[in-house]
């Protein structure tokens, strides 16, 4: 019942990835045959992961999972536009990826508006137009979000961005491979993606990139990546998350159809029980996401060991902050 944190390796990502763990374990940037089948294989992935979001195959760069793009899309607006000042538009809600970097932003000089959302988790583009400012140079909100659920609306938000001429960047980690996803059509510059979410490894993403802009260089060594982020390729990783992402979208309306029955169904039942509420948004939300607060509990840590105690693994927030003691953060504002 945690699968916003992570999700089981499908098979058919495991059968993609097994050859590359042994016979063919060359490093791609290497010339002999080894090599050079590892590289086919990180370019056929790097192809099925642009055709799931609806990307060019050089807008694709392989990370090592959702944390890490976001922090080189902050990195990269940051870097791209120094010249034109340095306020970055966020929500309230956005993941620790997210909010931790931006705050080490701000020990640098940057100003950060972060947007409260309404009861249901959601940004208006009136809010969004009335935050930007002259030296706006990023605007990063999340595509879905991992607590509460909320499928935010990123294609409205991308364009009040653009038309104040301001990148915008999009986590779309509990979502892709969960809703459908289109670059071209949604608009966005930049946005992040993690296999672990959609049954493919943990350990690596991708960040997408729109042409022609490029990220800027992020780790240095050995050029890989088209030069913006060196390090050998997890070549198993990626053939893994390809396979994943693939099989997601491939699925995508039956699994659709699938989860939202069990949600709804969950969802029914559950606001039976007094002093029970739903969060998020009652309609525009994650076809395989629930999420319920309730009264007279005390901490949330009771409940989650109850439920585990009868076979049943639910979380209390974001797996990345699951120890905290207070109440996680997009749970704990006035738009609850």
């Amino acid at each position: 019942m945690d699968n916003s944190a992570t999700t089981a390796l499908s098979e058919t990502a495991l059968e993609a990835m097994l050859p590359y763990f042994r016979e063919r374990f060359g490093n791609p940037s290497a010339l002999y045959s080894y090599g050079q089948e590892a590289k086919k294989a990180l370019e056929d992935s790097r192809r099925t992961v642009a055709e799931a979001l609806g990307a060019l195959n050089n807008e694709i760069y392989f990370t090592s999972g959702g944390t890490e793009s976001d922090n080189w899309a902050i990195h990269s607006a940051c870097t791209l536009s120094a010249k034109k000042g340095a306020h970055i538009v966020t929500s309230a809600i956005e993941h620790s990826a997210i909010i931790r970097t931006l705050e080490q932003r701000e020990k640098r000089g940057y100003a950060v508006t972060a947007l409260k959302p309404d009861r249901n988790g959601q940004i208006t583009p009136e809010q969004l137009e009335e935050a930007i400012r002259g030296d706006t140079i990023l605007v990063s909100v999340m595509m879905a979000n991992n607590v509460a659920g909320t499928v935010l609306r990123t294609r409205e938000l991308c364009a009040v961005s653009h038309k104040r001429g301001v990148l915008f960047h999009t986590d779309a980690v509990q979502a892709a491979a969960h809703i459908p996803i289109d670059t071209r059509a949604l608009g966005v510059d930049m946005l992040s993606i993690s296999a672990h979410k959609f049954h493919g490894p943990k350990g690596v993403g991708a960040l997408f990139t729109r042409i022609p802009l490029a990220p800027a260089p992020y780790i240095t060594g050995g050029g890989q990546e088209k030069g913006q982020r060196s390090g050998t390729e997890n070549v198993p990783g990626i053939v893994g998350m390809a396979a994943a992402i693939r099989e997601g979208v491939e699925n995508l309306s039956r699994n659709t159809a699938y989860l939202t029955a069990l949600r709804d169904n969950l969802i029914d039942h559950t606001l039976k029980i007094p002093g029970a509420y739903l969060t998020g948004d009652p309609s525009d939300r994650l076809p395989g996401h629930a999420s319920f607060v309730f009264e007279g509990i005390g901490h949330s840590a009771h409940l989650i060991a109850m439920l585990n105690d009868a076979g049943i693994c639910a979380g209390s927030g974001s797996a990345c902050s699951a120890s905290a003691k207070e109440a996680p953060h997009v749970l704990n504002g006035p738009w609850v």
